[in-house]
């Protein structure tokens, strides 16, 4: 059935689908109704599972309910067979008769897999088919990618509104098969296609720019209906998968494990943040020619590589830094415009740029745990730098072949305690894995700076160890954030959002950043203090009785005015103002100002004369009326100096 054989009706409700529908479960109705009313305030898509329900005919009447309430909204009804991979099992009929009365409720689309609908009875599928607005036939394949074409033949046969084929990435390259499935039969059907497990998350974001109509999302975390599957939220805010089309770039972290990194976490949000149309992935590589096969066949135009791949990367590089060269590890590559790979270090940045904001490091002696990729990053970078650079490892014989190809020197471990350094940077994964364990006991931090690369947990113990000893602590997250800034800068040609890109880090982990010195410590502290203790006077204020004011205190004469004032004039009293001041003052000395003729200041006041009576008050300084007896300048005499 093409996209021209398929009714108005489905062609209609396909111009208001949203890429993402959200899955939801529950055992009993109550559950499941409770969890689409939270799911509708962000999405108005749904799918509800009714194999989920221990009795699924009692959630229909309140799907029914919800529809009615919500004429917005999108339903699709699944309940799916054990025998394929559902958790429905009852029979086939049962199976026929909850879908149809789903689709009699108001769920505008039925999923029906692919096993079931050939078991069918014709006039069973036809009746179902006619109910619903759209039907949706499926197939998933919980081991592998495979026979994708020959399986859509089979549903061809069948005929459906919509197609969704679902299979299990064992590889990365698993999901290219997918999308180039996708964009073969995507003109001329309604195609809904992805990959499930862990290495399946490239197709389900990138599959709707490669043909799939929508693609499925959990509601929350540990609600997921297949392996791999994220949450509606991480596709719709990390992965922008809303904006995702044919021009969107694509980057990703490679390792094995990945489950750990926050990547995409701080490299989404600098997109978001710069504006810039590309999707950061996490690639679980187990093997390189997977890694690279997926790279090339994409395309992906930049990655960030960790373990175990940063030195084994270096044979398919075109060209690299400097950086790249001398510690004989890669962390960042780019994918030029004719494919050609070329790698870079930014590990260096990542550990000097901190270090460098506490410690002078010409001359500095600085002491490294490890002999890995980070570790040599670590070495020739501070070396680089004029450092006294000094290498422990748990196995020797790799210290000394780093030291010697840095031309730096070894310690042994039992001398670190008759030691002391400006800095010791651990450079390990010890206290990742278990944070209850580290590198080193606290008779052997003598150093002034603890710098622990481990960003996860972000207290480890060595930072603890550190802080009670009231040394400079310095977390992994500066060293993850800062070369990661580098990275976007070297893919977009931009500055990086190095602020956001800390704050999203800190978001991840649940934590409030430590202030790395003693110092900021203390600083710290007294901030709290100061604001719990503003909180508590607001309380104070808030609750305690009002005490009356206290007496008005005289008015304090300026000096200026007891220089610039006039002996008082005995005139007739000036009528006071109606709310006269009750502070009493003492008048001024007087200190005349001589007039035009020059009167001496120690002369009394003149008398009254014709052409100035005596009886005529002078107009004051001020305009307002000045009540009697204040402590306020008194009027300057008419004619005289102001």
């Amino acid at each position: 059935m093409s996209v021209q054989n398929i009714s108005y009706a489905a062609r209609s409700l396909r111009l208001r689908l949203p890429r993402v529908v959200v899955s939801i479960t529950g055992t009993d109705p109550s559950e499941m109704e409770t969890k689409a009313e939270q799911a509708l305030r962000e999405s108005n898509f749904l799918e509800f599972r009714l194999d989920y329900q221990k009795n699924p005919l009692a959630a229909i009447p309140r799907i029914k309910r919800l529809l009615d309430y919500r004429p917005d909204m999108i339903a699709i009804a699944t309940c799916r067979r054990k025998q394929a991979g559902g958790l429905f099992a009852g029979s086939l009929a049962a199976q026929a008769d909850i879908l149809t009365r789903a689709a009699a409720a108001g769920c505008q689309i039925v999923d029906l897999e692919l096993e079931s609908a050939q078991s069918m009875k014709p006039a069973d599928l036809d009746h179902l088919r006619g109910e619903a607005v759209a039907l949706l036939l499926s197939y998933h394949d919980y081991k592998a990618t495979r026979k994708l074409d020959e399986t859509f033949e089979e549903m061809l046969g069948v005929g459906a509104d919509f197609y969704k084929l679902v299979s299990t990435a064992t590889c990365l390259h698993d999901n290219v098969v997918m999308m180039k499935f996708l964009q073969r039969h995507g003109d001329h059907h309604f195609m809904i296609g992805h990959c499930m497990g862990e290495q399946g998350i490239i197709s389900r974001v990138l599959g709707v720019r490669a043909g799939s109509v929508f693609t499925f999302g959990a509601a929350t975390t540990g609600e997921e209906t297949a392996p791999g599957q994220v949450t509606m939220r991480e596709l719709r805010d990390l992965y922008r998968i809303e904006q995702v089309d044919a021009v969107t770039r694509v980057y990703g972290v490679v390792g094995d494990p990945l489950t750990h990194s926050l990547s995409p976490y701080i490299m989404n949000a600098a997109f978001r943040r710069e504006n810039v149309n590309a999707v950061y992935l996490r690639l679980h590589a187990k093997k390189m020619d997977d890694l690279m096969a997926c790279a090339v066949e994409i395309p992906i135009s930049g990655l960030s590589v960790t373990m175990p791949y940063k030195e084994a990367l270096l044979g398919n590089l075109e060209n690299s830094d400097v950086w790249t060269k001398r510690t004989g590890a890669c962390n960042t590559v780019v994918r030029g415009q004719d494919g050609r790979l070329f790698g870079y270090n930014t590990d260096v940045a990542g550990v000097v740029t901190p270090l460098e904001e506490f410690l002078p490091l010409a001359g500095a002696k600085i002491l490294v745990l490890g002999a890995g990729g980070a570790a040599r990053a670590a070495v020739f970078g501070l070396q680089h730098r004029g450092a006294e650079v000094f290498v422990l490892n748990r196995t020797p014989q790799r210290a000394v072949a780093l030291a010697k190809e840095a031309g730096t020197k070894t310690i042994k471990r039992a001398d670190l305690p008759k030691l002391s350094f400006d800095a010791i940077v651990n450079a390990t994964s010890v206290g990742m894995a278990n944070p209850k364990v580290s590198p080193l006991e606290e008779k052997e931090l003598r150093a002034r700076i603890i710098f622990d690369l481990v960003y996860n947990p972000y207290q480890t113990l060595l930072l603890k160890m550190a802080r009670e000893q009231q040394l400079v602590a310095l977390s992994g997250v500066e060293m993850f954030v800062q070369q990661g800034a580098r990275q976007f800068e070297i893919w977009t040609g931009i500055p990086a959002p190095l602020e956001e890109m800390r704050q999203v880090v800190f978001l991840q982990l649940g934590e409030k950043p430590i202030p790395a010195t003693p110092a900021g410590h203390r600083a710290a502290a007294a901030a709290a203090a100061k604001a719990q203790e503003l909180e508590q006077t607001k309380f104070d204020t808030t609750t305690a009785p009002a005490k009356p004011a206290p007496p008005a205190k005289p008015a304090r004469v300026p000096r200026s005015a007891k220089v610039a004032a006039a002996p008082p004039v005995q005139t007739a009293p000036k009528p006071e103002p109606p709310k006269p001041s009750p502070a009493k003052a003492a008048p001024p000395k007087p200190t005349v100002h001589a007039p035009a003729a020059k009167v001496s200041a120690k002369a009394a006041p003149a008398k009254p004369t014709a052409k100035k009576p005596v009886a005529k008050p002078s107009k004051p300084m001020n305009k307002k009326p000045v009540p009697k007896k204040s402590a306020a300048r008194p009027p300057a005499k008419k004619g005289g100096k102001r």
